[in-house]
């Protein structure tokens, strides 16, 4: 009994909860479309670009930062439930969860233009400026050329040597990966060339305030604005958009 016993404390200790020690703060509030079952959200020339997920219920949007107004949408029409979302030169690239089909738009108007496929459940996506990067649910994240979207390469996400899975929306910010972690609070900072987590973040306080109780009301939306150095956080049917400074 003592070793099976020694055994579980082990278990747990490798499983523990991750510390969260990145320092943040908030500055602002912005509102947020509760109805939005947020599953991808980047910003882009003074706007927020957001996908909705459920079928039936799946969009592209253009939002007003501000007012959270919707600007423009796009219906994801059944089956399919829209997942992560990125921009690249004047286009936009989704995708969808469990059909392995990939979308891509005009930015401009959310026009189609074309269709791609992959392997496995769609997530999250970003880009660095090179690479298209997607997350499946998994560990893994992968690396997509932006114009032929064939996979390049993959890494695995670890924490203290064990990998992490349900990466969930993705955002690159500063040379890192940014990665919600589904059904945590935890924000993943991931090192690109090696899949290490460097640190973590946590934003628990954030939901609270976004006054989300429901289970799948989780933490799922993260946007960098690269020019003024601001991070938006949202999540599924939050009633609101928070900008933080992160840093001591």
């Amino acid at each position: 009994m003592k070793r099976l016993a020694l055994a579980l404390v082990s278990a747990l200790v490798l499983i523990s909860p991750a510390q969260a020690d990145t320092p943040w703060k908030l500055v602002r509030s912005y509102p947020h479309d509760t109805s939005a079952f947020t599953e991808g959200l980047f910003y882009l020339d003074g706007a927020l670009y957001e996908s909705t997920g459920l079928e039936g219920q799946s969009e592209i949007r253009k939002v007003a930062l501000r007012t959270g107004k919707v600007l423009q949408r796009r219906v994801i029409e059944r089956p399919y439930f829209g997942e992560g979302i990125v921009n690249w030169k004047d286009r936009l690239v989704s995708l969808t969860w469990r059909h392995g089909q990939g979308f891509v738009w005009k930015l401009a108007d959310f026009t189609p233009v074309s269709g791609f496929r992959y392997d496995g459940e769609g997530w999250g996506m970003t880009q660095d400026g090179h690479s298209l990067i997607m997350s499946d649910g998994t560990a893994q994240i992968r690396f997509l050329d932006p114009d032929s979207l064939a996979e390049e390469r993959r890494i695995t996400v670890r924490w203290n040597g064990r990998p992490v899975d349900r990466l969930n929306e993705l955002e690159y910010v500063k040379g890192e990966i940014w990665a919600n972690i589904w059904y945590d609070t935890k924000i993943a900072r991931i090192d690109p060339a090696t899949g290490t987590i460097i640190d973590w973040i946590d934003v628990a306080a954030l939901r609270k305030a976004a006054g989300a109780t429901d289970s799948e009301a989780v933490a799922n939306g993260i946007a960098y604005d690269a020019k003024a150095d601001r991070v938006f956080i949202t999540g599924k049917n939050w009633s609101k958009l928070f900008e933080i400074k992160v840093g001591g």
